[in-house]
């Protein structure tokens, strides 16, 4: 299940080469209004996207929808698309999560190739055979695990970023620090990515994702290690929701900031993780993504969405959390006590 992660030196050729392995016949570019403005100019002009027919869908995870994903079925059909097809998307993570789905299911099945243009879902997700869209309120509710055939990382597209989508990106790559070594943690609180090297940073991007590769490897459908991957994601994903039904939308990386900080105070209640090491991820996360704000009487929606988080098992909520940077504990459960503590920390630090 290990995908081809291809970190472009030469987008055309990388692309050319791609498509080239699988055999189609007809090609279709699954963009957002964002990146058919921002990103398709880029590649549109190359001789691998001759004959390309573009499926274009609203931005952002608003449009992560049942709609949405009709609208692309349709596209497909409309313009003959077969199981023989080839799907290219072109976007964030929204894009690659609905366009994964919309091509592994039409036909029982079409191969697709991920161009992420986004930092999050370079490090995130893009990668790993996760597709999906939301559904009754709950993020990435439907869905199904299928890798792309390829995966394209290109620098070229994080220089369109703003400040804001780069940060969201650069959550997912401070969680993966977290997993693996006190250096690699290091080198990605020292970094500076307010203003980024896009060089060094194509080449953090590549140790991020190989860090994700290699647990994906191990644990393609999420058994057991994989769910180290989900740090910070069981509140972050709570976080996240609350927003959406509030109409005050917040990106994933943020809820992912936030997440691992709430996740990290009960890594040290519960499995003894440094408290001085949460103060120092703590305060980046307040410097660098400011603060998620909710009251008291928010906490029974907030308990309610982690109730319905898709690594619980026999009714408990179920946690990643840590013993220290690199000691991963899946399967941790929490009662309602630690988590109304857990989010009373978070609302009065």
């Amino acid at each position: 299940m290990k995908q081809d992660i291809i970190i472009a030196e030469d987008l055309g050729r990388s692309l050319q080469e791609a498509i080239g392995r699988v055999e189609h016949d007809r090609l279709f570019v699954l963009v957002d209004t964002t990146t058919h403005n921002l990103c398709w100019p880029v590649i549109s002009g190359l001789p691998a996207m001759s004959g390309a027919q573009i499926i274009s869908i609203p931005p952002t995870d608003d449009a992560k929808t049942l709609e949405t994903l009709s609208a692309v079925w349709t596209a497909l059909q409309r313009g003959g698309a077969t199981r023989h097809s080839l799907m290219v998307n072109l976007g964030g993570g929204m894009v690659t999560d609905l366009g994964g789905f919309a091509a592994s299911t039409f036909k029982r099945g079409m191969a697709y190739i991920n161009i992420p243009t986004t930092l999050l879902s370079q490090v995130d997700a893009s990668v790993g055979g996760k597709t999906g869209i939301n559904f009754g309120g709950l993020k990435n509710e439907i869905g199904v695990f299928n890798c792309a055939s390829s995966v394209i990382l290109s620098s070229i597209f994080l220089r369109t970023l703003d400040s804001a989508n780069l940060l969201s990106g650069y959550a997912e790559m401070l969680k993966h620090g977290l997993l693996t070594t006190d250096g690699e943690l290091n080198r990605l609180l020292g970094f500076d990515i307010t203003s980024p090297n896009y060089g060094t940073m194509q080449q953090m991007v590549a140790k991020s994702v190989s860090i994700k590769e290699d647990i994906v490897e191990h644990d393609p459908t999420e058994k057991g290690i994989r769910k180290a991957l989900n740090l910070g994601h069981t509140a972050g994903h709570a976080m996240e929701s609350l927003a959406l039904e509030e109409g005050r939308t917040v990106l994933h990386g943020y809820a992912v900031a936030w997440g691992l900080v709430m996740e990290l105070y009960l890594s040290v209640c519960k499995c003894g993780f440094p408290s001085m090491e949460m103060q120092r991820i703590a305060s980046y996360v307040r410097e660098h993504y400011g603060r998620f704000f909710y009251e008291c009487r928010h906490y029974d929606r907030l308990y309610e969405f982690m109730c319905h988080d898709k690594k619980n098992e026999g009714g408990h909520i179920n946690f990643t959390l840590l013993g220290g940077v690199g000691d991963i504990r899946i399967n941790q459960v929490a009662t309602r006590q630690e988590i109304e503590k857990m989010l009373d920390y978070y609302r009065e630090s």
